[in-house]
Order: structure tokens, then C-alpha cells, then sequence
């Protein structure tokens, strides 16, 4: 594991979700090395090479062996499995970097990695990815959640700032919080847009989703502006 001249790092991403390829490109972008990405299923491995054409699919073992950061991007319930069944294999390496990338978990669920000397982070871009290259210019309008151990919370603020997100530190008591309030908002969301196009269709209204957008867009606006008032009065539970 040769460390990259000028702070660049080689990079190697664990999972071709939605997710997993559009970081590592915004990474790219910002002129660290990518080394590799695993990928499974057919429509992962094709995601993959839409977003990331030039970065070989390759074992997870092999991209832990020749990254400098491994970026994990996988559901939430394989987290856990994973980073411990990669520390009973022996893979983890001493002052790698291991970012994963779940709401649900801050930096404890790395604690078999950590135990063979890896510096841990946990990132979350606060967005709805569609898993496409437009979700890299989105990171510019969306926070990304950083839960790291104080001595190497500036790395994870930098990688954030990498990706081209705005960091917000989110503590490891506050993580769960997090996750519930980001998990509310994905989900009623999503149920709002389907309740009111399907109402729209059944009356057979053409392309229901021009009509509620722009409406879902300025009801959200408005929302937010009010939230806004009530979190200067110290009614929210994240920090600002």
C-alpha cells in the first residue's frame, strides 16, 4: 500500500449501489485514485462502469489489499458482517482509512477494524441518490453527516468537503436521531408523491408528476422556512 504524493489517496469502493460509484467519482474528481470496485449483480457491475468506465471490478479482499481508504457503501444490515468478517480474514490494514456511509451507524460499528489500527469515519450525504452522474452535482446542495473520533474529525470534515458536500458533525449518541429523522423524511416523502400521482391519474390526468412538482417543491420551500424559525428558537435536535 504505497501512500499517493500531494495527499491523494488511493481509494478502493466496496459496493456499486447507488451510491458507492457516485462518491467515488466526486473523490476522483477532486484527484484522489481509484483502485477498484466490487460488484455483483449485473446491474451493479453495469452502474458501475456507466459512472466509473475506467475502474476495474475486483474481490473485496484485493481492494482492501490496495487501498489507502476503503469506502463501504452497502445496506445497512451487511455492514456489520462485512467489517467484521474482513477483520476475522485478517484484511484490515494499520493507518488505513475506512469510510462507511450509512445513516443508521457512526463509527462504532468499525470497532473490529479499528481494533487492527485503522482510522475510522462515517459519512452520510444527506440526499436522495438515483444513482446516476447528476447525483455528483447534487453533492454541492447537500450536507454529508461526519461521525469520527475527535483526533481524526478533520479528515472526515476534508473528505466531505472532497465530495462536495458542506460536513456537519453529527456525534455517535446523536447518529440514531439522524438516521430517524433522514429515513422520515426519504420515506413520507416518496409516499407523498405516489398517493397524490396516483390520485391524479386515476382521474386520468396525463403525466401526474407535472402538476404536484412544482406544488411538493414550494410546500417543501415553505416547510423548511418555517423549520428554519423554529430551529433559531432551539427546537432541533441536529446540530447547525
Amino acid at each position: 500500500m504505497n501512500q499517493q504524493r500531494d495527499g491523494r489517496l488511493g481509494i478502493g469502493i466496496i459496493g456499486a449501489g447507488k451510491v458507492g460509484p457516485v462518491l467515488g467519482a466526486a473523490l476522483a474528481g477532486a484527484g484522489h485514485a481509484l483502485v477498484g470496485i466490487s460488484a455483483i449483480s449485473e446491474q451493479s457491475k453495469e452502474r458501475a462502469q456507466a459512472i466509473l468506465p475506467d475502474v476495474p471490478v475486483l474481490d473485496v479482499p484485493v481492494i482492501v489489499e490496495r487501498s489507502e481508504l476503503v469506502l463501504i457503501a452497502v445496506p445497512d444490515d451487511e455492514l456489520p458482517g462485512l467489517i467484521t468478517g474482513l477483520a476475522t480474514a485478517g484484511v484490515w490494514q494499520p493507518g488505513q482509512i475506512v469510510v462507511h456511509t450509512s445513516a443508521a451507524y457512526g463509527v462504532d460499528v468499525l470497532a473490529p477494524a479499528t481494533a487492527s489500527g485503522v482510522i475510522p469515519l462515517a459519512l452520510h450525504p444527506a440526499m436522495s441518490f438515483t444513482g446516476t452522474s447528476m447525483d455528483i452535482a447534487r453533492l454541492a446542495d447537500s450536507y454529508i453527516a461526519v461521525t469520527a473520533p475527535t483526533p481524526v474529525l478533520p479528515i472526515g470534515q476534508a473528505l466531505a468537503v472532497e465530495m462536495g458536500g458542506e460536513p456537519i458533525v453529527i456525534t455517535e449518541a446523536q447518529r440514531p436521531g439522524y438516521a430517524e429523522a433522514i429515513a422520515t423524511a426519504s420515506q413520507f416523502s416518496a409516499a407523498i408523491v405516489d398517493q397524490a400521482t396516483n390520485i391524479l391519474a386515476e382521474m386520468g390526468i396525463d403525466r401526474p408528476g407535472r402538476i404536484v412538482a412544482p406544488l411538493i417543491r414550494s410546500a417543501v420551500d415553505n416547510a423548511l422556512g418555517q423549520a428554519g424559525d423554529a430551529s433559531r428558537l432551539g427546537f432541533n435536535g441536529l446540530e447547525d
